[in-house]
């Protein structure tokens, strides 16, 4: 019934055959039986079940392969360089990661989502948050954190990552927190796009005016982003839809299905894949320069656990107001908490790379970026499993259509 009209369209209105019909084939969240957290870890996979180890072994595993084969996995990285000095090997598992994720999402719904209201209040608080707020927070904690002349290129690092939105890692945990997939991807398609335009800007104004000092400065044009939005979200969304209405056409509704449970593991798989990577490649530097890492931890860990932390409790408190705008329940929340406080650091990579070369400051900060945002944003994902229970959401009202 959510591709109905309501005949009244009113917003008040629960009492009527449509709203009561609606509700009862739709139940809202806070109606629905509670499932525990540990239910629900338990109900994962076995390779979704442990992540938290696997992601810990591979970056043993990288570590390692980039302190005992530092010559040969330079070469790999000089060898095969792609965009912007992003090596095809991280270009590689991206893509893996990403494409599973983006043939789960249910295209075919999104014209109905579309003519919601909701979604263009979600589409607006995702800006202000993403292009406002995120980026002042990554600002404000870099200066705070590393103040000093001598780390002023690592702080640029940093302040890179922070005005870099994420278009590829929040796939990844919004499906594992549960979270709303199709909402998902329309806010990483709205934030794709003002990456183009906003991208380049942002980082001559956060990286070389506010960033301080007077090292070497940022250069950027939009072609660059352009091109490393339409490789990294572009090709893997092609092969999404592609590969969603291609099988949905030959197989039934149970073939299909399976298909997408034999298929889902591999984006985690190239998540770890993408994982050994990185290490690899930065194991060597980490090792011999652990006090800088440090540093650079400390406004990286405080940026994701604050922006996820005040987005996610932000909406829960908004959609618990009597006379609020109602902004759906948890899996919506979750949905803009990931995509706030996830970062594109590929892209925020490459720039560093092709700007300050591989072996700078900048790139290293940058780099660092993913090492930490992967355990942490893992860590909060079953943070967020766990208030999915523990918190009332306050019922969803019938679909409102603009």
């Amino acid at each position: 019934m959510e591709d109905m009209e309501h005949p009244l369209f009113r917003k008040d209105c629960r009492d009527c055959d449509f709203c009561t019909g609606l509700r009862e084939e739709n139940p809202p969240e806070a109606e629905k039986p509670v499932v525990s957290a540990t239910a629900l870890i338990k109900s994962l996979s076995f390779l979704d079940r442990f992540l938290a180890l696997w992601i810990l072994l591979a970056m043993i595993i990288g570590v390692l392969i980039g302190v005992y084969q530092e010559a040969g996995v330079r070469e790999v990285f000089g060898g095969t360089s792609g965009l912007q000095g992003t090596s095809t090997p991280i270009l590689i598992g991206l893509l893996v990661m990403m494409w599973p994720v983006l043939t789960k999402v249910q295209y075919e719904r999104l014209p109905i989502i579309f003519r919601q209201r909701s979604i263009w209040m979600h589409i607006g608080i995702s800006i202000v948050l993403n292009w406002i707020i995120a980026p002042c927070i990554m600002l404000a904690l870099a200066w705070a954190t590393l103040p000093e002349a001598a780390l002023e290129r690592e702080r640029k690092g940093v302040i890179l990552v922070g005005i870099a939105r994420c278009i590829a890692m929040v796939l990844i945990w919004n499906g594992l927190a549960c979270g709303d997939p199709e909402y998902c991807a329309i806010l990483v398609c709205v934030n794709s796009i003002l990456q183009v335009v906003l991208f380049s800007p942002y980082a001559i104004l956060f990286v070389n005016i506010l960033g301080g000092g007077s090292s070497t400065e940022l250069k950027l044009d939009y072609s660059h982003t352009a091109a490393s939005v339409g490789i990294y979200l572009g090709i893997p969304l092609a092969a999404g839809i592609v590969t969603r209405f291609t099988l949905k056409r030959i197989l039934t509704d149970k073939s299909f299905a399976l298909f997408l449970k034999y298929f889902g593991p591999l984006a985690l798989l190239g998540l770890l894949y993408t994982i050994v990577i990185l290490f690899a490649f930065q194991g060597n530097r980490i090792i011999h320069n652990i006090g800088s890492v440090f540093r650079i931890f400390v406004p990286l860990v405080l940026y994701f656990f604050l922006v996820w932390s005040s987005t996610f409790f932000g909406l829960y408190f908004l959609n618990r107001r009597k006379n609020g705008a109602n902004l759906g329940g948890y899996e919506k929340a979750v949905v803009q908490a990931f995509t706030t406080g996830s970062n594109n650091f590929e892209l925020a990579i490459a720039v560093a790379v092709a700007s300050f070369g591989t072996d700078s400051p900048e790139a290293l900060a940058a780099t660092i970026g993913p090492l930490v945002e992967v355990p942490v944003l893992l860590a909060l994902t079953y943070v967020a499993l766990w208030l999915r229970t523990k918190l009332v959401w306050k019922p969803e009202g019938p679909i409102i259509l603009a």
